[in-house]
């Protein structure tokens, strides 16, 4: 396939916000691939170059595309500028500068194997003189390039490609090219997805092998799998009622949830949540584990919890959190935010898959497999099996006077098998928040951005947040928050959210508010607030307890904690901001007031 065709495609999908018309396009798109061409159309389409667990990055600044583009165009560098100033977009400029002044040479950036090599070139650009060799390798791709392709291939270097292509509309799309869009089929492509994580093998496998080839994907130790998320209840009855009266409860740790991979020979590898590479976060995590597992190859996961090695106490995840991303003074940081590892399940166990064992014998495995003296910074969750309400409290409330903030129930049922990428009432948490007015916090993803006034004149004085709904493959407003943020944090707002600015609503946002500036969704927030309330404005759940009402958090405040352990996918849900709202004490449908167009 040619870039320009693929293109075409990306003006298509643009051009509307309808999940079904990209759904549509995005399997036209894929039935029209060779097989060989289908990981990098798809990887390409999400703004990537490999599945995001690999974190392959093209390290290509505003700056630098900058000086590309005036290369190519023969203007000069501010005048480039003054063009982006203008239009908000380095890609639409790159389009109207190359329309205004028509090159000599190519017409074409060539087929999408060749792009996909030259963007590949400018990834692994390394060293002395990188930033040079990528300004070459990208003004040689639009020096070739017709405009509406230059517009892409800048935004695509950029991060900012915009398309609102994300995982679960592909796996629409692929249903749709591969199993005529039966219920069955897609289940089974996205359970394929989970436990591999790569959209670009489960599109080959299909094309190849079609769905019964998708039981080829197995587990694979430095390819992470989506991990199992949990329900929640609204007291520790009702979670033993929902286990069928009986359940194994587990601490509920503050801290970073990592996948472990260790392979038979060589050096661990971690995953986040995010499913992102943290490996050199945690060198002494790399160290211990081998030390603490006793087979190999091996897929484990668990809590990281900052720990007082002197006493024994758990810290708050405030602490664990300043080792996150961290390229620089690990050594010092080691020392300053020492961690363990408290392990909680099992994935692959030597050769074997256990994904599908039931939890008790996942557990009695990973009892088996972690050396209970191999190490002092890895460990086994806490664990104890309750069957009456006197037991589960007793051990909350353990858990919550040893630092946790709750507990985790997990069925112990026939069935209780890891669900990877699945939420659901297999797992359920039950947090110390709970005994309060509003059941939870909420993790929220920012969407936009208002300008502050008075104190905050010149600054962003409130965020609007959303929360995921993964049916409809959107982010829909629930608040607009300003309370929480001290002077600090207000004066990081603008480097931290830079980034993600965005000229126009993204294609995957609801809301019926218009903010100052308009994100990408991408950081996730923790907010707490006094109820929840029916919003003619909000569209969280929308519909789901009135007519146009959809779902908004009354008095939101932000806690201070950045949820950088998690992708906006991984925010609370829309249904589970419903539920939050069937749960609270006082409900009277009748005499709710919706809240005020002010937001």
């Amino acid at each position: 396939m040619q870039f320009a065709e693929l293109v075409q495609t990306y003006e298509k999908l643009a051009g509307t916000s309808k999940r079904l018309e990209m759904r549509k396009t995005l399997s036209e798109l894929i039935r029209a691939l060779r097989v060989e061409e289908l990981p990098e159309v798809l990887y390409l389409s999400q703004g990537l170059l490999r599945p995001e667990y690999e974190g392959v990055e093209l390290g290509v600044a505003d700056s630098l595309a900058r000086r590309a583009l005036a290369q190519v165009s023969g203007v000069a560098e501010e005048t480039v500028r003054r063009h982006v100033k203008e239009s908000g977009d380095l890609g639409l400029t790159a389009e109207e500068l190359l329309r205004s002044h028509p090159r000599s040479g190519g017409s074409t950036a060539g087929s999408v194997p060749e792009v996909y090599h030259v963007l590949r070139e400018i990834a692994e650009a390394s060293g002395d003189g990188s930033q040079e060799r990528k300004i070459e390798l990208l003004a040689s791709l639009l020096g070739r390039a017709e405009p509406t392709e230059a517009k892409y291939i800048v935004r695509f270097v950029l991060g900012t490609l915009r398309l609102g292509v994300r995982e679960m509309t592909i796996l629409d799309a692929l249903a749709d090219a591969f199993a005529e869009g039966n219920k069955e089929g897609r289940k089974r492509i996205e359970a394929a997805f989970n436990v591999s994580s790569d959209l670009g093998v489960v599109a080959q496998t299909l094309a190849r092998k079609g769905l019964d080839g998708l039981e080829e994907i197995r587990l694979t130790v430095g390819r992470p799998v989506r991990p199992m998320l949990a329900e929640r209840a609204a007291s520790l009855e009702d979670l033993l009622t929902r286990m069928e009266g009986k359940a194994a409860f587990e601490y509920k740790y503050d801290g970073l949830r990592l996948q472990a991979h260790l392979p038979e020979h060589g050096e661990p590898v971690l995953f986040s949540r995010r499913l992102e590479r943290v490996s050199a976060q945690f060198p002494e995590l790399l160290r211990e584990l081998p030390k603490a597992i006793r087979r190999r190859p091996a897929i484990v996961e668990g809590e990281c919890v900052s720990v007082d090695l002197d006493s024994g106490e758990l810290q708050p995840f405030q602490e664990i959190s300043r080792r996150r991303g961290r390229k620089y003074d690990l050594e010092r940081m080691e020392e300053e935010v020492p961690v363990r590892f408290f392990l909680f399940d099992v994935l692959l166990d030597g050769d074997e898959e256990v994904m599908r064992e039931d939890f008790p014998a996942r557990r009695a495995r990973l009892e088996k497999l972690v050396h209970p003296s191999g190490s002092d910074r890895v460990a086994l969750a806490t664990q104890q099996v309750a069957d009456s309400a006197a037991a589960a409290t007793q051990f909350f409330d353990q858990a919550i006077a040893d630092g946790c903030e709750g507990v985790m129930g997990k069925s112990i049922a026939p069935g209780s098998s890891y669900r990877a990428g699945a939420r659901g009432f297999w797992w359920i948490k039950y947090k110390r928040e709970y005994t309060q007015a509003l059941a939870d916090t909420i993790d929220g993803v920012v969407v936009g951005a208002f300008a502050g006034r008075g104190r905050r004149a010149g600054r962003w004085g409130a965020l609007l947040m959303a929360v995921y709904n993964p049916d409809a493959d959107r982010f829909e407003s629930f608040c607009k928050v300003g309370s929480g943020f001290d002077d600090e944090t207000l004066a990081a707002l603008p480097k931290r959210l830079n980034e993600f600015e965005v000229p126009a609503a993204p294609a995957e946002v609801l809301t019926g508010l218009v903010p100052d500036q308009w994100m990408r969704p991408s950081i996730v927030l923790e907010l707490r607030g006094a109820e929840l309330s029916l919003s003619p404005i909000h569209r969280a759940a929308v519909d789901a307890v009135r007519p146009g009402a959809g779902l908004a958090l009354r008095f939101p405040r932000f806690t201070g904690k950045w949820r950088d352990d998690k992708k906006a996918s991984d925010a609370t849900t829309s249904a589970e901001l419903l539920g939050l709202y069937r749960s609270q004490v006082r409900q009277s449908a009748p005499a709710e007031e919706a809240e005020s167009p002010a937001g």
